[in-house]
């Protein structure tokens, strides 16, 4: 792409954006009928909150919060049984000159990143700052601990949940790999031509077992995406999915599960779904599902990606004899990991599952990555460049320390009774802690710690001076805000969870970076091209296991999903949250609590994603005897945060030896580029940045 190209690209960009806004604004006004007409329906002596929220599409909560007077009398009760906020004990850094605080002072330390002490300051005996005033739409309030002996007992295990190492080997599944665009399907180191119609799941399984009679467990769908034909038909493209995932299939139905395998019914993902289905005459098993779980696929064919999976297992078997590649990353990254559980020492007997409430606490207040995009004014509209760099394999360099044991409840009053070094130690180690968060008045950059925005597990990051607010941090966050570059922030210990420090992921990060490092060394050095990008493929596919694998450790809470006719709308569940709807049908999920999963620990994900969010604010290099982040560049010149990655509007001499945590340059734009405003332009001006680098031959 040229200039030229480029910039009429943008023009029709802006072009699609005027369009956006029209069909926003008429949106904004049939929102607004449906809610004057929630409203006259409420005004019914007998109206129920569940059967307006059926018909309007809107889940009973999001009824009742235009509503409140319907809400059921149980949630009203809820309302006012809210426990007590705990006081605080302050974790401020001090001034060198301030006066030592008195002994019985809630205390923290102040941390440079090469001090060998800390100086502790004294909690302020005025009462603390209010929070900033809440905005037109009120951010959620996170969960608290309740106080005394019922919080308490959240300090536990689940009784008889516990990760052990598995006695049995998983079975492979026969897979075959079809782009469904081109009807082209491989199998094994055959290659078959299909006549897939429309593309229906119905199609696609008549046409996959009509070419290989023997039958098929996995269908990877490597291009094509067939659930998004209709796409057209649906205001939203998960709804798309339900009804291409649900439409009637003659001689099969869902999957309702076999043997060890529990995982039963159809995944609905507007990306990345999973339909499962079992032959209603016999005991075939069959899934479809996309490859892009695993990596993403730009225009190889079916063959090339049955060969990045080969590699793949070939390669994880040097480390694990028993591997088998499963349906998802995710699967793939668990099972892995219980095989690495240790046989003989401390935890031979495995690693038991926290209790639901602490489980739930976690998930409720412990976010993945970050996402935040600086728009103007607080950035220039005219950008000098954008400049992409993305931290290599990131997650890995988290695992080396992981929560272990029974943990331990820390209140502000226990804190505050800590020497320095024991607060020091507590801070350094793996905790989970309630914290109000005050930014300096002389501050002038991003923002350092997350702070619960509008929306369901939503996050901002505050940077105004003088803005206080509370929330839940890790351990490398609070530090990252007490000991960052530019000056330390003002943090308030409310509560706190602490665990001992151990090594329950260490084992198996190491064999996944080996195997990493092994086939990127391949995709570099490979002179067959196929088998170089197959290769190339593969590490990516490692990176996703480690990733996901991950992700599945945090156990959010199930969600069971269903359809109900729309001539029985009544039969919808009380608490379910309408996800779509059709002519014929509604569908609808609910949340279930969570399952009794023994390889659940929240506490393992959250401390890997701190730790990573931690490093994209401020990250030592010891070899290089330097720093590397957001904090080490000057104010203004940060774009956006994209889970791994830092938008720039100048280049960094960061170092980068091909290890994970790096910082790799992905893209650069030369400018003058206006500044992006949105998610979608953000990603077009990335994409853009990436083309010109590569254009350059300056790519690592």
């Amino acid at each position: 792409m040229d200039a030229q190209s480029y910039n009429a690209a943008l023009a029709d960009l802006r072009t699609v954006r005027d369009e956006i806004k029209k069909a926003r604004a008429a949106l904004t006004k049939l929102e607004a009928d449906r809610d004057k007409r929630i409203a006259q329906l409420a005004a019914f002596e007998k109206a129920k909150a569940e059967r307006i929220a059926t018909a309007a599409g809107l889940s009973v909560g999001e009824v009742v919060a235009r509503v409140p007077a319907l809400a059921p009398d149980s949630l009203a009760a809820n309302d006012d049984q809210q426990p007590p906020s705990p006081e605080p004990s302050t974790a401020q850094a001090a001034v060198e000159s301030a006066p030592p605080p008195p002994r019985h002072a809630a205390a923290a330390p102040t941390m440079t990143g090469t001090a060998a002490h800390a100086a502790p300051s004294a909690a302020p005996a005025e009462a603390p700052a209010p929070e900033s005033p809440a905005s037109p739409q009120a951010p959620r309030d996170l969960p608290s601990i309740p106080t005394g002996t019922s919080g308490d007992s959240w300090f536990a295990h689940t009784s008889g949940l516990t990760s052990a190492r598995p006695n049995f080997t998983q079975q492979a599944r026969s897979t075959v790999f079809l782009d469904a665009a081109t009807g082209v399907l491989v199998h094994r180191d055959q290659t078959h031509r299909l006549d897939l119609g429309a593309a229906s799941a119905a199609e696609i399984l008549t046409a996959v077992f009509h070419a290989i009679p023997e039958g098929v467990e996995r269908i990877y769908i490597t291009a094509g995406d067939p659930w998004h034909r209709d796409a057209g038909r649906y205001p939203y493209l998960r709804d798309a999915v339900a009804a291409w995932l649900n439409a009637p299939i003659p001689g099969w139905r869902t999957d309702t599960g076999r043997g060890r395998d529990r995982m039963a019914g159809h995944f609905v993902h507007a990306r990345n779904p999973v339909g499962r289905y079992q032959r209603e005459d016999s005991d075939s098993h069959v899934e479809i599902r996309s490859v892009g779980e695993w990596f993403d696929v730009d225009g190889d064919d079916p063959a090339t990606v049955r060969d990045a999976f080969v590699l793949l297992w070939q390669a994880l078997r040097r480390h694990w004899s028993d591997a088998v590649i499963m349906g998802s990353p995710s699967q793939t990254g668990r099972d892995l990991w219980t095989r690495t559980i240790p046989t003989r020492g401390q935890h031979a007997d495995g690693f038991p599952v926290l209790s639901e409430e602490l489980r739930g606490l976690l998930h409720a207040t412990a976010g993945q990555g970050r996402n935040e995009l600086i728009a103007p004014p607080r950035v220039p509209e005219q950008l000098p460049q954008l400049v992409e760099y993305d931290r290599t394999f990131a997650y890995a360099k988290h695992t080396w320390k992981s929560p272990v044991g029974t943990p331990r409840r820390i209140t502000a009053a226990t804190f505050a009774s800590w020497s320095e070094k024991e607060q020091t130690r507590a801070l350094y180690g793996c905790g989970h802690w309630q914290v109000r968060v005050t930014v300096p008045d002389t501050w002038n950059h991003v923002g350092l710690l997350p702070a619960p925005a509008p929306g369901d597990r939503a996050w901002h990051y505050p940077a105004e001076p003088g803005t206080t607010f509370t929330t839940w941090a890790g351990g490398p966050e609070i530090h990252a805000a007490l000991a960052n570059p530019i000056g330390p922030w003002k943090v308030e210990i409310l509560d706190g969870i602490l665990w001992e420090d151990g090594k329950p992921l260490d084992d198996w990060a190491k064999k996944l970076k080996e195997t990493w490092t092994n086939l990127s060394a391949q995709a570099h050095f490979q002179g067959d091209p196929q088998q170089a990008r197959a290769a190339h493929l593969a590490s990516r596919a490692v990176r996703s296991i480690l990733l996901y694998g991950i992700g599945s450790f945090a156990q959010r809470p199930r969600m069971v999903t269903g359809t109900t006719p729309r001539t029985a709308e009544r039969d919808v569940p009380a608490d379910a949250e309408i996800i779509g709807f059709d002519e014929e049908r509604i569908t609808w999920q609910k949340p279930t609590g969570f399952s009794r999963d023994p390889n659940g620990h929240p506490e393992w994900a959250a401390a890997i994603w701190s730790g990573a969010r931690a490093a994209l604010l401020t990250q030592r290099h010891r070899e290089d005897n330097t720093h590397a982040g957001a904090l080490h560049t000057p104010p203004g010149s940060v774009i956006a945060f994209r889970t791994d990655a830092l938008y720039l509007t100048q280049p960094q001499n960061w170092p980068h030896h091909h290890q994970p945590g790096d910082y790799l340059l992905r893209g650069h734009l030369t400018g003058p580029v206006p500044a992006p405003t949105s998610e979608e332009e953000l990603l077009t001006l990335r994409d853009a940045g990436r083309a010109a680098l590569t254009a350059t031959g300056q790519e690592a």
